[in-house]
């Protein structure tokens, strides 16, 4: 049996999750397993990377070259190291080249990483799923570069999904467990019903426009009955990496 990775649970949930931005007590803490009622750090006195364009020297930097366009993301090693190393290694191997967007949502994501170029294959680094790497420095913001998964917290790969939704979300966070700065971020578009449960490691710098046409492409139904499926699938022709963190 083909073991397809979402990056939500459930694929009935994803209008749902986009028409109303949700809350989750646990997502604003260091790790999932810190799920206080009060957050124990100044959240507004954080650094928040991905809301500086400008890669500083311990942040990587990576171009996608596709047949849509060239999308620069930013990396994040300090913060989720795991998944930096995982893709970035990748990267270097050419494991992601001639790979294709095998899943996009407009509104929501685009998603790929995966060699089998259905949703069903992929491997870390480790030839074995990792555990997230949640922070509340990192959030699904529009444009945030975050890890796919399957059910379980420890079954990421290598598949990884875009953030593309560019509609307002910020009604309802609330700003005991969110930076200020990123609920107003957020009006911009994300997805925060998946902070803390999926790994955000990078940050699209440019190429966003190339993101929303990847998103925007005629689809159809997939093997798991959501219309996600692209009728012609972005490629990736190849990423190169502009900048080690130092």
């Amino acid at each position: 049996m083909k073991k397809t990775i979402f990056p939500l649970l459930g694929t009935a949930f994803v209008s749902l999750l986009l028409l109303s931005a949700c809350t989750n007590d646990a997502s604003q803490t260091t790790t999932s397993s810190q799920a206080t009622t009060e957050p124990s750090v100044d959240l507004n006195a954080l650094e928040l990377p991905q809301l500086d364009q400008e890669p500083k020297d311990n942040e990587d930097v990576i171009e996608m070259e596709t047949d849509a366009g060239k999308i620069t993301v930013k990396l994040f090693p300090k913060i989720a190291p795991k998944a930096v190393e995982n893709f970035m290694t990748h990267a270097k191997n050419g494991y992601y080249d001639e790979t294709t967007f095998h899943r996009v949502v407009d509104e929501f994501m685009i998603q790929g990483g995966d060699p089998e170029g259905d949703g069903s294959g992929g491997e870390s680094i480790w030839e074995k799923g990792f555990e997230i790497e949640p922070s509340n420095q990192l959030y699904h913001l529009r444009g945030a570069l975050s890890m796919a998964r399957g059910q379980e917290t420890d079954s990421q790969g290598s598949q990884f999904f875009i953030v593309q939704n560019d509609e307002d979300v910020s009604d309802g966070l609330a700003i005991q467990f969110t930076p200020e700065k990123i609920i107003e971020a957020y009006k911009n578009g994300g997805a925060p019903q998946l902070d803390d449960d999926y790994t955000v490691f990078g940050q699209v710098i440019d190429g966003m426009d190339v993101v929303d046409e990847i998103a925007q492409a005629d689809v159809k139904e997939s093997d798991s009955g959501e219309n996600s499926t692209p009728e012609d699938p972005v490629k990736i022709d190849k990423i190169t990496i502009k900048q080690e963190a130092e």
